[in-house]
């Protein structure tokens, strides 16, 4: 019986990683005319950055300086989410889970000052009972620290709840987790190669959070 319903943020509920993407695109474009690949960028969705950055200092061969990149990167992605909105559907599965009763964690590879921001600013935050970020663990996704802490907070077992997730880093997260896990993509992550999670969909307006847990039981 599900107790509890975790959800990843950055791609999940605020779709961060396109407008990163973009920006470094942008950016690698216009001060070394190199065209960063969707393949390469997507490796580190959910995880970190050294193995982005490691990869572009090797292409642009020496001219790289990884601190004033990242600051141009910063400031323009920051301009980028000023208007964002939160992905279709998001504002209803935490109305959803909040109404059944559910607890409701964020597991996030990020930090905690970054998500709460960004949920403040999308009237977001009070749904949310824990937050589980990269300040509460040793190692971000794919290790499974995050969803470990998640379920350790929440003090429900493995089977006790679900997750939703958009990378692929996120789920191999969640598979050593042993935990069930529903993927939602997002644009830059939609075309990766997903495999062992109980549902895909596109959006959450495709299937009711209801319908997802009723989903999740059966296969109990």
């Amino acid at each position: 019986m599900i107790k509890a319903v975790i959800f990843d943020f950055d791609g999940l509920i605020l779709d961060t990683e396109t407008a990163w993407y973009d920006t470094y695109k942008q950016i690698l474009q216009e001060t070394h005319d190199f065209d960063l690949p969707l393949s390469e960028f997507v490796k580190g969705v959910g995880g970190g950055d050294d193995t982005l950055l490691d990869y572009i200092d090797k292409e642009v061969k020496g001219t790289f300086q990884p601190d004033v990149f990242l600051e141009k990167v910063s400031v323009m992605h920051a301009e980028r989410l000023k208007e964002a909105e939160a992905r279709e559907g998001v504002e209803d599965y935490l109305k959803e889970a909040s109404d059944a009763g559910y607890q409701i964690s964020i597991a996030s590879s990020s930090d905690r000052k970054w998500v709460t921001t960004h949920l403040t600013n999308l009237g977001l935050i009070d749904y949310f009972d824990h937050f589980v970020t990269s300040d509460d663990v040793e190692k971000i996704k794919p290790a499974p620290d995050l969803f470990l802490k998640a379920i350790e907070v929440l003090n429900v077992k493995p089977e006790e709840a679900i997750i939703f997730e958009d990378s692929l880093n996120g789920l191999l997260a969640a598979r050593k987790a042993n935990i069930k896990t529903i993927i939602v993509p997002n644009p830059v992550t939609e075309s990766l190669p997903f495999e062992d999670h109980h549902l895909k969909i596109s959006s959450m307006k495709e299937m009711s959070l209801t319908e997802i847990i009723k989903s999740v039981d059966k296969a109990e």
